[in-house]
């Protein structure tokens, strides 16, 4: 079932979205959306055990293999980890891609987080959804589209902006239904366990997701949710 209308989220690097946001898309996919999951990077900093061209290889596969389990489609606009930057050839790249997808819902970053890179990808979000149909601003290959995407916000990291302060979300939405595929396709990126380990303490990484969510869930009176 294809109703035409997509969903896009694009975040910094790959999992975010798995944390924050793919339960959405997937109750979206059931309604006959086309699925759509971008990164600005290719997550090339995010191991310490292979070198940043192999560890590219491996995130974006598993990246790919994760929107697959929506029937989705997985771009990466190839930066680079800690280098995401607010300029004009990343931005050109981003409105690129949004004319590609012409989505009609997009799902970025929280403005305030705990990295900039997540902080720049959602400027860059911003931005390229409030231009993405402006004539002047010519790339070549795609055309501008109109009406302007919808475009919400995803919690920050443990809903905690980047001075620690508790961030309260206006829209919450009702997971509990699709937790099982949220949890596969966030599973999906096991080169991650390892660093996420050593980088941030953080053992069970499923289990951190569902913790937040059933922590929003409690918020909103259903078991499971994303903000």
């Amino acid at each position: 079932m294809d109703n035409g209308k997509k969903v896009l989220s694009l975040h910094a690097h790959p999992d975010d979205a798995e944390f924050m946001c793919v339960g959405t898309q997937a109750l979206l996919r059931q309604k006959g959306w086309q699925v759509h999951i971008a990164t600005m990077a290719s997550g090339d900093c995010g191991s310490t055990q292979y070198s940043r061209e192999q560890v590219s290889r491996i995130r974006e596969a598993e990246a790919a293999k994760s929107a697959g389990l929506l029937q989705g489609e997985y771009h990466c606009l190839k930066c680079n980890d800690v280098f995401i930057l607010y300029d004009r050839v990343t931005l050109l790249k981003t409105i690129e891609l949004l004319r590609k997808v012409r989505p009609t819902l997009v799902i970025g970053p929280s403005p305030s987080d705990y990295m900039v890179d997540h902080e720049i990808t959602s400027r860059l979000v911003q931005t390229a959804c409030f231009a993405c149909g402006m004539p002047n601003i010519e790339i070549e290959g795609v055309e501008p589209f109109e009406p302007v995407p919808y475009l919400y916000y995803v919690d920050p990291l443990e809903g905690k902006d980047n001075l620690g302060t508790e961030i309260k979300p206006t829209t919450v939405v009702d997971i509990t239904s699709v937790i099982e595929i949220k949890k596969k396709m966030l599973c999906c990126h096991e080169s991650q366990r390892n660093w996420l380990l050593e980088h941030h303490g953080m053992d069970e990484y499923v289990l951190s997701m569902k913790s937040f969510a059933r922590n929003r869930g409690t918020q909103v009176g259903c078991d499971y949710a994303e903000g």
